[in-house]
């Protein structure tokens, strides 16, 4: 699978896992360059605490475009650490 924005892979991995529709990546798998921390955070009833990234790619910016849970619930334990996209990021085989 691969993560695309702004006509750049942004992620890249045969091991995404899919849970409620998205696709979460291994960290490893995207490119960190573009990748900027945010201070935004959300909160699954189920999940835990999301942090997010904003993407940077070719001098345009997408603010909180990526989510992560550093920390999960035992029912979300296979996502831990792994980043989701939306916000226009496509994601194709």
């Amino acid at each position: 699978m691969k993560a695309i924005w702004n006509n750049t892979i942004i992620a890249e991995s045969d091991d995404t896992l899919i849970v409620e529709n998205n696709h979460y990546f291994p960290p490893e798998s995207i490119k960190k360059e573009y990748f900027k921390e945010s201070s935004s955070h959300t909160v699954c009833p189920w999940k835990g605490q999301a942090s997010y990234y904003s993407l940077e790619v070719n001098g345009a910016e997408n603010k909180d475009a990526a989510w992560y849970y550093p920390e999960v619930s035992e029912l979300a334990k296979g996502i831990k650490g792994r980043v989701a996209f939306w916000k226009g990021v496509e994601i194709t085989e």
